[in-house]
């Protein structure tokens, strides 16, 4: 995110061959736990590639079902090309977990499309997941949002806003996405904290201890 602000598409050759290069490096130091990456804005197609290369597991895509206005301007839906060129590059083993109603942005022209019709459209365009978010970085996505989009047969999925002291909250949740509450002070544009990293992680054992006792 240190490259702000984002620029829609073309996506310059220097931002895919530095993703290239650090997705490369983090599979070589976990070449068995299941990696992901994104690309802003809404570089999809550069996303594929790269996880294609670097033996990456799967992508955060933006965009994959109706348009919608973000930051950068108008981003139209790619679910039908985003496909298209996973299969025409071999990469249909990378799965592709889609943001929808996605934060930082304006969905008054989808006004009359549910959250749940949305999250049914991306299953219907063979998304392997779905995203829920709030309305920006570090802002809680509405737990309730999470019984509505359970029409669906997919992971549905926290995108922003998980913190050790909400973590509870999102046990309707089959992933959950974290960045901002594992940095120094909670603040995305900070160093990574281990010992929140950490904090984290034992708040979630202990509810999924105190869960499996009511199972």
């Amino acid at each position: 995110m240190h490259d702000i602000p984002y620029v829609k598409g073309p996506i310059s050759p220097e931002i895919i061959a530095a993703m290239t290069r650090i997705c490369s490096d983090v599979k070589q130091v976990l070449p068995n736990i299941p990696c992901g990456l994104q690309v802003l804005a809404a570089g999809n197609k550069e996303a594929i590639a790269i996880a294609h290369a670097a033996g990456f597991d799967f992508i955060r895509c933006e965009g994959f079902v109706f348009g919608h206005v973000a930051d950068e301007g108008y981003i139209d839906s790619c679910a039908g090309p985003l496909l298209r060129f996973r299969k025409t590059i071999g990469a249909e083993n990378v799965q592709i977990y889609c943001d929808i109603k996605k934060k930082h942005s304006a969905h008054s022209i989808t006004s009359d499309v549910s959250l749940a019709e949305t999250a049914k459209a991306a299953e219907f365009f063979m998304a392997d997941g779905v995203i829920i978010t709030g309305q920006c970085t570090g802002d809680p996505a509405a737990p309730s949002d999470f019984k509505v989009a359970k029409t669906v047969n997919i992971p549905i999925m926290a995108g922003s806003g998980v913190t050790c002291s909400n973590l509870a909250k999102y046990a309707e949740a089959h992933a959950l996405i974290i960045g901002s509450d594992f940095k120094r002070d909670g603040s995305w544009n900070q160093e990574i904290d281990v010992n929140r990293v950490q904090q984290l992680m034992e708040t979630a054992d202990r509810i999924r201890n105190k869960q499996c006792k009511f199972d």
